[in-house]
């Protein structure tokens, strides 16, 4: 993606997997999160402050298979994601999950197995604190602008998104690159410089 112009697709660093195996792949399914410390109503403007999480449980129903639930928007105060969303997400057929924040119930989604990618373990619940106000929309997270259907990949190196309308030309490319530096590693490891790989290869 750098030698497209794409330079800033990856999310921040502080943005790393709850187990160190964990990998996420998959389309985009974006959820904008708002801190609120409103309430639950009855009588917000608006009618989705007056829901517990917004419009949260709909955001985790209207998941499909292979998508990523990635949320942004919120303050880093309070957890977006825990065990009993991994449960539903996963019933669905999702992938994993990202948030631009904490995630909670740390043990129960290591038990599961559920690919989920935060800031870190922290046990104080978003419902109220914080209500997701939109899904399946443009969000910003970090320097990354993440739109619905996108692709989302992370390890333990951290988390790229991949826009669906470059994908077909990334890819290959990608694929391209790995294989040369399998080269240029084999050819290190016998004895060869850095700059003679260079020189040779091209990929360092």
């Amino acid at each position: 993606m750098d030698t497209l112009g794409y330079t800033r697709q990856f999310l921040p660093p502080a943005i790393q997997p709850l187990r160190a195996d964990m990998v996420v792949c998959g389309r985009a399914m974006t959820v904008l999160e708002a801190d609120d410390d409103g309430g639950e109503g009855p009588n917000r403007a608006g009618a989705l402050f007056n829901q517990p999480f917004g419009l949260m449980l709909r955001a985790l129903d209207d998941l499909g298979e292979n998508e990523v639930y990635i949320c942004s928007g919120a303050s880093p105060c309070y957890a977006l994601w825990g065990e009993l969303m991994s449960m539903a997400a996963r019933n669905r057929g999702a992938a994993g999950a990202v948030v631009n924040g904490y995630s909670r119930d740390t043990r129960g989604i290591l038990e599961m197995g559920f690919p989920t990618f935060s800031m870190g373990r922290y046990g104080q619940d978003q419902r109220p604190r914080g209500k997701v106000v939109d899904f399946r929309c443009r969000i910003r997270f970090g320097e990354v602008v993440v739109k619905p259907g996108d692709l989302v990949f992370g390890d333990l190196d951290g988390v790229c998104v991949v826009p669906r309308e470059i994908e077909q030309e990334v890819l290959p490319k990608a694929l391209e690159k790995a294989e040369g530096e399998r080269r240029v590693f084999k050819a290190i490891q016998g004895g060869l410089g850095a700059q003679a790989a260079w020189d040779k290869f091209g990929i360092l």
